[in-house]
């Protein structure tokens, strides 16, 4: 799980600097938020396509682990 709280403390931090660029070239209200989503976006995609790909072997590993668990009980209850 550590693997999905690093990414997503990543995409933020890359969405509040292209904000703070943004802002400092003088943009201002719904135009910077959509600009900051928009670059940010391309930037994520780009620069953390490595965390983004431990992320969701995390993910797909835990959705899998539950399933085995509900499996069993469920197989367990069965008998």
């Amino acid at each position: 799980m550590r693997s999905v709280f690093f990414y997503t403390a990543a995409r933020l931090m890359i969405f509040v600097a292209t904000a703070g660029v943004l802002a400092l070239l003088g943009t201002r209200g719904f135009p910077l938020v959509l600009l900051a989503l928009l670059i940010s976006g391309i930037v994520s995609f780009v620069l953390l396509s490595g965390q983004r790909d431990r992320m969701s072997a995390a993910v797909l590993t835990g959705v899998r682990d539950r399933r085995r668990r509900f499996e069993r009980a469920r197989t367990k209850e069965d008998a």
